[in-house]
């Protein structure tokens, strides 16, 4: 059985917007995070070592609002939840955290505009955040 448009156009997004942000510079280290209380697209490293949570909104041409409005505050929420499990579990070698949502127009499968809002929410975790060091053994 075939999936659903929404969730075809939705995987592609997420697809683009990981190849844009590889293109970048950035090294993608979990995709589809899931926890019970949600689910994050994108965690990917950027180049100076800032742990990027990534909200993937795709949506065709011509939508009345940007896709980045569907990340309403409840959705914050989850996402962060989800950060902060991710972020303390974490191997990766980090500085601080960030949100970030990855606007994705899908005009057909190869071909879409990307805007990626850096900073997008969450500000008072990216300050507070440290990355908690192991102690030698």
């Amino acid at each position: 059985m075939a999936l659903p448009e929404h969730l075809r156009r939705g995987a592609r997004g997420e697809q683009l917007a990981a190849r844009f942000l590889r293109d970048r510079g950035y090294q993608i280290v979990g995709a589809n995070f899931l926890t019970r209380v949600g689910e994050t697209d994108i965690i990917a490293l950027s180049a100076d070592h800032i742990l990027c949570f990534v909200e993937v909104k795709t949506r065709a041409p011509g939508g009345m609002f940007p896709p980045a409005d569907a990340v309403d505050r409840e959705k914050q929420e989850r996402l962060i939840s989800n950060a902060l499990t991710f972020a303390k579990h974490s191997k990766e070698d980090f500085e601080r955290i960030r949100f970030d949502i990855a606007e994705v127009v899908l005009h057909d499968l190869l071909h879409a505009d990307i805007n990626l809002i850096e900073n997008a929410f969450g500000q008072e975790y990216h300050a507070k955040w440290r990355k908690r060091k192991e102690p030698e053994r």
